[in-house]
Parts: structure tokens; sequence; C-alpha cells
């Protein structure tokens, strides 16, 4: 694992053009597997104590004292789909307009097309389909039945689409990719996923770059302890797993980190709307597993 000062200079490298992307990556890799951990190094160790005070900085306790971070970094990954959108929002910006019948090839290369049935006397969509009574199909708005439905070809839905993109025949979800994960998407949301795979085709290189950087800068500054203060095991505990802190007023109870004190430190009044509204929450929750609902 990169210490604190390597992750520096890699850093460093790839933002002056030092090093290549790529190689940055597989350095970085490479070296941060998944079973290791930071604050098993010697560096870390070595940087803590030098951070930690003697006393935890919520409660004064000296019990267990740990470096406790109130940030942590961001996955690449997340990093990559953040900055994937934002290019995505300035190709289509300055592309906007897509040609005809690259779109449809794109379609029809990487979608299965299921379509709408509609009335062949009305072309309201999905007419009620009836198993033991004949004529198979029944439109639910103009009554009609028959045995055959109709529907929109691909060029057809494409054409209406070009000429209205609110229009109500394209609305449906009926195109679902041919990839394992099988989604179901629209006209518009097609027209959106075919500019993002092209801004990523346009600008990858730059894309992966400035989301490995904010991913660096996120380690950096995680291994640097600068959003950290040192607490006791109990308030680490708090404010890992229940996302509370102490009250900084009274310093007796727990809070929820959204909140500027606890309960009882509220103003009368306040604090008797709030236990009001708990008192509620419970015997609103307790009727509900009463009736099987919970």
């Amino acid at each position: 694992m990169l210490t604190y000062r390597e992750l520096i200079d890699l850093r460093e490298k790839l933002a002056s053009g030092t090093i290549e992307l790529k190689l940055a990556q597989v350095q970085y890799w490479n070296d941060n597997r998944e079973e290791q951990r930071s604050w098993y190094t010697k560096d870390w160790k070595e940087r803590r104590r030098k951070f930690i005070k003697d006393k935890c900085e919520l409660c004064d306790s000296d019990d267990t004292l740990t470096v406790q971070h109130l940030s942590h970094p961001k996955k690449y990954s997340e990093y990559l789909r953040e900055i994937t959108r934002k290019y995505t929002k300035d190709f289509i910006g300055a592309n906007s307009a897509i040609d005809k019948s690259e779109f449809t090839d794109y379609i029809k290369k990487k979608h299965d097309y299921f379509p709408v049935l509609l009335c062949p006397n009305c072309k309201s969509k999905n007419p009620s389909e009836r198993v033991r009574k004949m004529p198979k199909y029944r439109c639910a708005d103009c009554k009609h039945e028959f045995n055959e439905a109709i529907y929109r070809s691909i060029d057809e839905l494409i054409s209406i689409f070009y000429e209205n993109k609110d229009a109500y025949e394209i609305v449906d979800k009926c195109f679902v990719s041919k990839d394992k994960w099988r989604n179901k998407n629209n006209l518009s949301s097609l027209k959106y996923w075919m500019q993002r795979e092209e801004a990523k085709n346009t600008d990858s290189e730059k894309i992966e770059k400035e989301a490995f950087l904010l991913h660096l800068d996120d380690c950096i500054k995680y291994l640097s302890f600068e959003d950290a203060i040192t607490t006791c095991r109990k308030c680490a505990y708090n404010l890992d797993i229940k996302k509370m802190d102490l009250c900084p007023k009274c310093k007796q109870e727990y809070k929820g980190i959204q909140y500027p004190t606890c309960i009882q430190c509220l103003p009368e009044e306040r604090r008797t709307e709030v236990l009001e509204s708990i008192q509620f929450g419970k015997e609103w929750h307790e009727m509900h597993r009463s009736l099987g609902i919970d």
C-alpha cells in the first residue's frame, strides 16, 4: 500500500503529465488490495502517534483513543460516474442533434424491441387480452373486439420521436438492452445513453484522469488526518454506527449529527413537541406491528 508521501508524489506526477494514467493506476491499484488497510502500515502508525490527542475531543475521556475520520474517500467508480455525467451534459449541449440513421442503427444493434400492442380501430394502447372469450382482444377505449392487434415499427416510433420528443406514442419503455442487465428504456433515455457513450468515446482519457485525480485527492485527505479528530471508543462507535455525536451543550447525551443539540437541551416548548412526535411514531409503529403490516 502506498504511503501518504508516495500517494502525493503519484498525484503530482499524474497531474503534471510526468506519468501516464494507465501506469499511475497500475502503481496505485496493484499496491491497494482489498485485504489491506492503511491503518496497518508503519507509515500510518507513526503519523497517528503524532496526531492523536491525550483525550477524546468530544467527551474528554482517555479510554481507548482512536483517530476518527469525519469523512471518507469516495470510490473511483463513483467519481467516474459523476465525471462521465458532466462530460455527457457538455457533449449534449454541443451536439444536441443526432443523426436519425445512426440513432436507428444504435437502437437495433444494442436493444431488443417489445412493441406495445394497439387497437386496430382507434390505436389505443394495450387492449385487454381475453383467455376464454373470442375475439382475443377488446379495446377498453372504443370497445372494439378483434383477434389481431397491431403495433408500430421501430422506424415509425423513431420518426414520431424526431417530430415530437414528448409524443404520447413514444413514452413506453419497450426497448430492452441486449447486455446482461436487460434494462428497459424509452426513446428519450436511449438518446441519452447513445450520447453518453459518444461522450465517453470522445473524452475517455480525460474522464478517467479527472475521476482518478479526484479519488487520489480524497485518499490523500484521508491519510493526512485533515478531517479527523481524536475520539474514545464509545464516541467512535456512536459516530460510525449510529451517526450520533455528543451534545455540545450538556456533554452528556448523544444526538444525531444533523441536529445542533440533544432533545433534553432543546427549549422546553420545542422539546415537548419533539417528544410528542416520537411518542406518536412509537404508537403508530406498534399499531402496524399488531396488525401485521409492519
